[in-house]
C-alpha cells in the first residue's frame, strides 16, 4: 500500500531538539503540565518514602478535619485474623505502597485523576488489638463511619476481603444502602463458620442481613472454584453471580451492560479481590483459584463501570510473601488506580 510522503521538515519543526516536556496535543499536555516541573523534571519513582499510587502522606490523616479538604482518601486496612486458608495479606498495604509508576494517565478513559482530585494517603486504620478479629471489625466499622461523614471518597487496601463488610457498615451509617460490583472467585455469602461471623468467607451475607447493602443492586464477577455450594444465600437474597466460565461466554462488554443494568443509578462499592484474578497473574494470594480473569479483562471490566455512583472501594487480599515476582501487588496498585479513575468520572 503506498503511503503519502513524510514531511519531515515539519516533524523536525515541532519535535527536532525538543524536551520530554515538549507537548503540543492540547490534551497531553494538560496532563503533562502537572507532571513535569522546571521543564523535563519528573518525581523520582525510587526516591521518598512510599505511598499507596505516589500520593502525599498525611500523618494523622484519619481525622475529620483533615478528610473534609479531600476528594479521595487512600486507605490501608492491615488485617487478615479472618483468613480460611493462606495468612499474609495483613502485608497487603506495605506491599502495594511498594509498587511505583502506576498513572498518572489513564489512556482508555482519558483522565489523569491525580490532577483533577485532592488525593492523600491518610494511613493505616488504627486496631486496638492485633489479636482479635471482632474487635478489629469494631474499629474498622468505626473508622469509616468517621470517614463517611466527612467529603472523602475512601479507597482502601486490604487485608482480607472480611474488612469489606465492617467498611460497607461504617459507610452506610451516612450513605445509607449500597449496591456493589464485586470482583473474586469466591461469592463471600457464607454463614458462621467455627464460631465466627467476621471471616472473609463471608462479609457480603453480614452485610446484607445488617441491611447496609442491597443485594438486588449486587453483582459479583468472575466466581469459580470448589465452593459454590456455599453460596447460596446469593442466590436466595438475590444477588447476580456471573461466573469465570460465563465471562468468557458472554464477553466483557456484556458484563459491563449487566454490571451497569445491575447497579443502576444508586449508592455504589466497588470491591477487588485480586484471586479474582488467574493465580498467573496474582499468585500471591490466600486462596487462589485457576480459571480466572486476566489483567486485561479486568481492566475492560473496571472501565466499563465509568460513570457509577461510586462511593467508596477496595482492594483486598494482596499476600506479598507468597509471590517475590511483586506481579500481584502490581496489579493490586493498577486496580487501585482504576478505582481513583472511577471517582473522577463518577456522575
Amino acid at each position: 500500500m503506498a503511503h503519502d510522503p513524510i514531511d519531515l521538515d515539519a516533524l523536525r519543526r515541532l519535535y527536532a531538539g525538543g524536551g520530554g516536556a515538549d507537548i503540543h496535543d492540547p490534551h497531553f499536555r494538560e496532563v503533562a503540565g502537572l507532571q513535569f516541573k522546571n521543564g523535563d523534571k519528573r518525581r523520582w519513582p525510587f526516591a521518598q518514602p512510599s505511598t499507596l499510587l505516589d500520593a502525599p502522606y498525611i500523618a494523622g490523616g484519619l481525622a475529620p478535619e483533615t478528610l473534609d479538604r479531600l476528594d479521595v482518601a487512600l486507605v490501608g486496612v492491615p488485617m487478615d485474623l479472618g483468613v480460611t486458608n493462606r495468612p499474609g495479606a495483613r502485608y497487603g498495604p506495605r506491599a502495594v505502597r511498594a509498587i511505583d509508576r502506576i498513572g498518572p494517565y489513564e489512556h482508555q478513559l482519558r483522565v489523569a485523576p491525580m490532577n483533577a482530585l485532592t488525593v492523600a494517603d491518610v494511613g493505616d486504620v488504627a486496631m486496638q488489638s492485633r489479636y482479635d478479629l471482632a474487635l478489629c471489625h469494631a474499629d474498622i466499622e468505626a473508622c469509616y463511619a468517621m470517614i463517611g461523614a466527612t467529603r472523602a471518597i475512601p479507597l482502601s487496601v486490604g487485608g482480607d476481603h472480611s474488612i469489606t463488610g465492617s467498611i460497607m457498615k461504617g459507610l452506610a451509617a451516612a450513605k445509607g444502602p449500597m449496591g456493589m460490583v464485586h470482583f473474586d472467585a469466591h461469592c463471600d455469602t457464607g454463614g458462621i463458620y467455627e464460631g465466627s461471623k467476621f471471616h472473609h468467607g463471608a462479609p457480603f451475607r453480614e452485610a446484607v442481613l445488617a441491611g447496609v447493602l442491597d443485594p438486588r443492586r449486587s453483582i459479583q464477577i468472575g466466581i469459580r472454584g470448589g465452593t459454590e455450594y456455599l453460596w447460596e444465600f446469593s442466590y436466595a437474597s438475590g444477588m447476580t453471580v456471573i461466573h469465570a466460565e460465563d465471562c468468557a461466554a458472554m464477553g466483557m462488554d456484556a458484563v459491563v451492560a449487566k454490571a451497569l443494568e445491575v447497579v443502576g443509578d444508586g449508592p455504589t462499592y466497588v470491591t477487588f479481590d485480586v484471586d479474582g484474578l488467574d493465580p498467573v497473574y496474582a499468585p500471591g494470594t490466600g486462596t487462589p483459584e485457576i480459571g480466572g480473569l486476566s489483567t486485561r479483562e479486568a481492566l475492560h471490566l473496571l472501565r466499563g463501570l465509568a460513570g457509577i455512583d461510586i462511593i467508596g472501594g477496595d482492594v483486598v487480599e494482596v499476600a506479598p510473601e507468597y509471590d517475590p515476582t511483586t506481579v500481584t501487588a502490581q496489579a493490586a496498585a493498577q486496580m487501585l488506580f482504576q478505582l481513583l479513575c472511577l471517582v473522577q468520572l463518577r456522575r
